[in-house]
């Protein structure tokens, strides 16, 4: 078939089973590559639209399109919604009994499915791969990719055996997708899976619909408190850095009114399933966890996302944040900061007993400060980290844009810190780290500045027009800037570099990041209206309402039955017949034809007791 014939054909198909007019970026183009019988490499964002890059051309074509997932909550989610599309798929995994399996093993046999998912465990079976080979697979699909990189944040060792593949079948179509991945992970995936010329698509790490934000981390109980009270109807996800604190912060949650629970990897596994399985079917609203949870988490409509803790990394940090606002909508990520945690982690750091380990992870703490005390857009900041540039200036969506960070000539203060550092260095022929720069500057009469006599320095005691905390944040600030250097080879000492030598000596004016301060609590959380959907809230509530009665009676979370822009929505245009509703995003033919009559006749109803909503929706020159 033509190519041009093939994509207006996979245009019909969006329609008619996923219910939308158009593709997302880089969809179309990644369908038609995969449909020439080309490898493919897709790094795309949460949210982005992966699993349609394969799932459409599943449906175009013959045979079983094999799909490599790392989670069993994922495959179980992505094969309830291609289902609920009328798409015949199903999984193979350790979570089936053998009698289930062994009808599974039937139906592959006879050709009844259209996608299988599968674990890389498994499918590296002999067993399996010799029944691969009866099953007439059309592709493979790689998802997670960046699992097969040692140097991707979420390494699964399993994931190498992955290689083997391309040597067993060498004419199949491959493709590789990931929502995040340095350069350096996306050359070890296209080496690592054998990929032949492959066709590359990189879309923005963009994600316009989040709006990033860092508070002081002061109270942080009462912090998190007061913001998930605002939105008693949302969705969220906490993360702790330990166990305990999530099942703690879940208590206090919980004690205070809010459905919450823990999630961490030192729970059995079928309380772990359970907590998620809750979360996802919109039982409870909150969930407290490491990064144990999350990544493969299908649930579109999870509206904020904290971070209670500094994480590792930036990438975790992002794949973290990403689970937010899946669907587009407008959505919060939070992240309490405060020296304290930089320096707990740098303490479990220290710990490490591989050189190597402890250099690349002080690093990427570094940058992870960085990112987090930055004046900068944090989309600058965060997209930089990617390789990507970004050209737009204020993005209106996060708070250093909203409300940009006072700076002050910090000329004085700087000549004080990096003199600290030469006169520490001229005295005792070593360098040392920031806080003990900061014990010098705060005069602290502690055992190593004792010892090493830095109480006689003319720069021991001059700091006290400032905190300890604002010392640390200056002398990070020195560090990004280039004034000073962080020697990560050696415990993290301080050294003057060429631009700082110069400044200290010639008196340079430097600005300075002002110290921060509490905001008042109107300037707190302003969450953006980019990407949202005004409709009608009271019918968006009983539509809600409505579509997680339906998904309780067949057993899958409620976002398998319409997502919330698909209720948004119909609570913006009324669609009171099967033509209007299919005209809504979302709604494909299976669905018109399960719930199609439901939805319309609640939608009726609404419009019988409130006249005048559909007047004000549908004619709002009337007003």
């Amino acid at each position: 078939m033509p190519a041009s014939l093939q994509i207006d054909r996979a245009r019909e198909i969006l329609k008619r089973y996923f219910g939308h007019d158009t593709f997302r970026p880089l969809q179309e183009e990644i369908i038609s590559e995969s449909l020439e019988g080309r490898d493919v490499f897709a790094l795309l964002p949460t949210g982005g639209g992966k699993s349609l890059c394969y799932q459409l051309p599943a449906i175009l074509e013959e045979g079983l399109t094999v799909v490599i997932s790392p989670l069993i909550a994922l495959m179980k989610d992505q094969v309830d919604g291609l289902n609920a599309n009328g798409i015949p798929a199903t999984f193979l995994n350790s979570s089936l009994n053998k009698t289930e399996a062994r009808k599974r093993y039937a139906k592959l046999f006879a050709g009844e499915y259209t996608i299988l998912y599968v674990a890389p465990e498994r499918l590296m079976l002999s067993g399996f791969l010799d029944d691969l080979k009866q099953w007439k697979v059309s592709r493979f699909a790689v998802d997670e990719a960046h699992c097969i990189s040692e140097w991707g944040h979420d390494f699964r060792p399993e994931y190498r055996q992955l290689s083997n593949l391309r040597r067993l079948f060498p004419d199949l179509p491959f493709m590789a997708l990931t929502a995040t991945a340095t350069d350096r992970v996306r050359t070890d995936i296209l080496t690592q899976l054998r990929l032949k010329e492959p066709r590359t698509f990189v879309a923005s790490f963009n994600r316009p619909n989040l709006n990033y934000q860092i508070e002081t981390k002061q109270a942080v109980f009462q912090q998190i408190l007061k913001f998930v009270s605002s939105k008693p109807y949302e969705s969220g996800i906490i993360y702790c850095y330990s166990r305990k604190a999530t099942e703690s912060l879940a208590d206090r949650l919980r004690q205070n009114g809010i459905e919450a629970l823990p999630y961490h990897a030192g729970m059995t596994p079928l309380k772990r399933a359970e907590n998620q399985e809750a979360f996802i079917r919109d039982e409870i609203k909150v969930i407290c966890a490491t990064i144990a949870f999350g990544m493969g988490i299908d649930k579109p409509n999870a509206r904020y996302v904290i971070h209670q803790d500094l994480p590792k990394n930036i990438e975790g940090y992002y794949q973290e944040t990403g689970r937010a606002g899946r669907d587009g909508l407008p959505s919060d990520c939070i992240l309490y900061f405060s020296p304290g945690d930089v320096a707990k982690q740098l303490q479990f750091i220290a710990d490490k007993n591989n050189h190597k380990e402890r250099d690349v992870a002080t690093q990427q703490l570094r940058q992870m400060v960085h990112y987090s005390e930055s004046s900068e857009c944090r989309r600058k900041v965060l997209l930089g980290y990617f390789s990507e540039e970004w050209t737009e200036g204020n993005c209106g969506n996060c708070d250093n844009c909203r409300n940009p960070k006072q700076t002050f000539d910090g000329t004085l203060p700087a000549q004080k810190f990096m003199s600290c550092i030469f006169r520490v260095n001229q005295a005792s022929g070593f360098s040392v780290g920031i806080n003990h720069i900061v014990d010098v500057l705060l005069g602290s009469k502690n055992e190593k500045v004792l010892k090493w006599r830095h109480d006689r320095l003319s720069t021991y005691d001059i700091g006290q027009d400032y905190r300890r905390m604002e010392w640390q944040a200056f002398g990070r600030e020195l560090i990004r800037n280039g004034y000073i250097e962080q020697n990560a080879e050696n415990h993290s000492v301080l050294e003057l570099t060429r631009k700082g030598k110069a400044a200290l000596r010639d008196r340079t004016p430097i600005q300075l990041t002002q110290p921060s301060v509490a905001k008042a609590a109107s300037q707190r959380h302003q969450p953006s209206s980019t990407g949202g959907i005004e409709c009608n809230e009271e019918l968006f509530a009983i539509l809600r309402t409505l579509r997680k009665e339906l998904a309780a009676e067949q057993g899958v979370p409620p976002y398998i039955v319409f997502s919330d822009v698909t209720l948004r929505e119909m609570a913006r245009d009324f669609p009171i017949d099967e033509g209007q509703l299919s005209d809504i995003s979302g709604v494909g033919i299976a669905k018109l034809e399960k719930y199609g009559d439901t939805f319309i006749e609640a939608i009726k109803e609404y419009l019988d007791t409130h006249p005048e909503a559909g007047i004000d929706e549908l004619e709002p020159s009337f007003r």
